[in-house]
């Protein structure tokens, strides 16, 4: 009888020849820019994006430093630029077993005033870059990813419950881990999961429009179980662990990366 073994390589990059798309990268303090180091040193290739050419000055260091086997341009507001990202992914990789939607927007007077306040406009703007996005690229994913795959986005405590100052993208966040359940739904018998990352507060760019944010690292920090804030490389572990074999058996959940703060009251 012959018993099958992990190879010493497998077992240290248990990413190694597998493929992915990350976006959301606006410089060395994005969590997606973490989630991305953390995934090339497990083995794998990737592809990043990047929203401008403003942005792109910051970025496309980033990428070379790790090695992106693709630096494109992707604005989820221009029509088709997600659609051509993808498939440019599918025509350099074959294959996609994992990305990363870490991308959100929501106009600064519907982040910090009353939800009923919001405009029409915003709301579907905030909702089209922060929720539906995903779904649009689940669906442009789905034929890359014929041996099934990782599919995760970036969600927050705000979806759950009343976070001060985080107004409407508080709803948009609660539809976006809805989604991840109804695409968890959908896609699992094609062997793709998805699951949606709550970080604790982390000081980000995204973070940085946020009112009296300091106020709030300071507040989860007294309350976790832990006793502090995560890093964005603790994000950026659990992330790319989302992506590797060992997560197999998991599917539709949000996962809270925050020091246990969202269990504190």
């Amino acid at each position: 009888m012959t018993m099958e073994t992990t190879s010493p390589a497998s077992a240290l990059l248990p990413l190694a020849g597998k493929k992915g798309l990350i976006t959301g990268v606006a410089n060395d303090k994005s969590i997606a820019y973490a989630v991305a180091k953390a995934i090339v040193a497990l083995g794998g290739e990737i592809a990043i994006t990047y929203q401008n050419d403003k942005t792109a000055r910051y970025t496309q260091p980033l990428a070379e430093a790790l090695g992106a086997k693709l630096f494109l341009k992707l604005d989820v507001a221009e029509p088709g630029s997600l659609e051509g990202v993808v498939a440019q992914c599918g025509d350099t990789f074959g294959t996609v077993d994992f990305a990363l939607h870490s991308m959100a927007f929501c106009n600064a007077q519907d982040l910090h005033g009353r939800v009923i306040d919001t405009t029409e406009t915003g709301f579907e703007a905030a909702m089209n870059v922060s929720c539906h996005s995903f779904l649009r690229l689940a669906k442009a994913l789905e034929p890359l990813m014929p041996q099934g795959g990782s599919l995760i986005t970036m969600s927050y405590l705000g979806a759950e419950r009343v976070v001060r100052n985080y107004g409407v993208m508080g709803i948009i966040k609660a539809a976006l881990e809805s989604a991840v359940r109804y695409m968890a739904y959908d896609l699992g018998p094609k062997g793709i999961r998805v699951f949606a990352v709550s970080p604790g507060p982390i000081m980000t760019r995204a973070a940085s429009g946020i009112a009296n944010f300091n106020n709030l690292i300071e507040s989860d920090a007294q309350k976790a179980p832990l006793g502090r804030t995560v890093t964005i490389e603790e994000v950026g572990a659990l992330t790319a662990f989302l992506c590797t074999p060992g997560s197999s058996g998991m599917t539709g959940q949000t996962i809270y990366v925050d020091a246990g703060a969202h269990i504190v009251a």
